[in-house]
């Protein structure tokens, strides 16, 4: 089963991003991050679109339902 917020944290590591930097960069706060990455929350609609604007990644590879990182245009 997909893990959201392992692959949220694996996402920060390769950017070398603390929490916090990350909460900056999206406008989400800290603790929220951490909970994300705990799996005992979820990102709303604007904060995975916000993630995945960050990230430059697609919504379906940051939710688990691909493995391609962008969609094809």
């Amino acid at each position: 089963m997909f893990n959201f917020g392992h692959h949220l944290k694996t996402l920060r590591l390769e950017k070398n991003l603390t929490q916090k930097q990350l909460a900056v960069n999206v406008s989400a706060s800290e603790s929220a991050i951490q909970k994300y990455e705990l799996g005992t929350r979820k990102p709303t609609y604007d904060t995975l679109i916000a993630l995945a604007d960050y990230f430059n990644v697609s919504i379906d590879f940051l939710v688990g339902r691909t493995d391609k990182l962008s969609i094809n245009k």
